[in-house]
């Protein structure tokens, strides 16, 4: 079984498409393999396995955890496409403040990987979508914090002109105001 690893702008932040093997049942693939992604000094372990699901134009984000409990996350979409986005908020970063982001879809089979020192959102394109996140720290309400979703100093292209967000998403911080608690490690 193979995966196939790309580095996106902020090399930090990968990107993973597995290999497929269809017959006439269908198909079979690995979504993640241990010795593969260490190897890539993706991860150590996933504790977590979370499910979302949700509409059209809707936007989640921007998530994250503080330390003592900071989440790496491996993201795919199980159904539908969502553009899904990594901001980088580890201080002295020479990419803090700076986005990637890339359509995820249950079409191709990708997953994105968004290591601890990130904030992550994404954007539904499709009518429906369900989204599962494999992360790497157990949810931690006391750790959690958000980044407001078109913060002008992040400045992330979102591809939909009628957002929908929750209230707790529309309370998030600015970049500048966030309480951040990551720092660079070269």
């Amino acid at each position: 079984m193979a995966f196939h690893f790309t580095k996106l702008a902020i090399p930090d932040v990968v990107s993973v498409q597995p290999d497929r093997y269809p017959d006439k049942r269908g198909f079979f693939m690995e979504v993640f393999k241990d010795s593969i992604f260490r190897e890539w000094g993706l991860t150590d372990r996933f504790v977590q396995i979370s499910h979302t699901c949700s509409r059209k134009n809707v936007i989640r984000g921007l998530h994250y955890q503080m330390n003592p409990k900071p989440q790496g996350k491996l993201v795919r979409a199980v159904v539908g496409e969502v553009f899904d986005v990594a901001v980088d908020i580890r201080r002295g970063s020479p990419n803090f403040g700076k986005w990637v982001g890339q359509v995820l879809s249950a079409e191709k089979k990708n997953l994105l990987w968004i290591p601890v020192g990130f904030a992550h959102g994404y954007c539904v394109l499709t009518e429906d979508s369900e989204v599962a996140y494999y992360c790497t720290e157990e949810w931690a309400p006391d750790c959690e914090r958000g980044i407001i979703w078109n913060d002008p100093e992040i400045n992330i292209e979102w591809p939909s002109q009628e957002p929908i967000i929750s209230e707790k998403d529309a309370q998030n911080q600015s970049l500048a105001d966030a309480d951040i608690n990551y720092e660079y490690e070269k």
